[in-house]
């Protein structure tokens, strides 16, 4: 199943430097490890804002549900999620 999936950070005030360049390496390495996967199909940055909007491949919403919850970013962020199916207008036979 696709999914769309719209992330926006928010980290709080304070919070150390050192603590928050940690969980955002572990959360780059994850999230590349899903790329590589086929699970994360797709991420692009949303101009301004520490946003991103993604297309995530996976089996269900369960497994896209535990895919989030285990970003080490997850705490600090408001999600919105979309279930995708594909276009009968779409020239490609494999969306994928």
């Amino acid at each position: 199943m696709l999914f769309k999936v719209e992330m926006t950070v928010n980290i709080p005030y304070g919070m150390p430097a050192n603590e928050i360049e940690e969980i955002k390496s572990r959360e780059k390495a994850y999230s590349q490890q899903l790329q590589r996967d086929g699970k994360w199909r797709h991420i692009w940055r949303i101009a301004g804002l520490y946003a991103n909007v993604s297309i995530f491949d996976v089996d269900d919403a369960e497994e896209l549900h535990q895919i989030l919850m285990a970003l080490p970013l997850y705490p600090f962020m408001d999600i919105r999620i979309e279930a995708l199916c594909r276009h009968p207008s779409s020239i490609h036979s494999n969306d994928r």
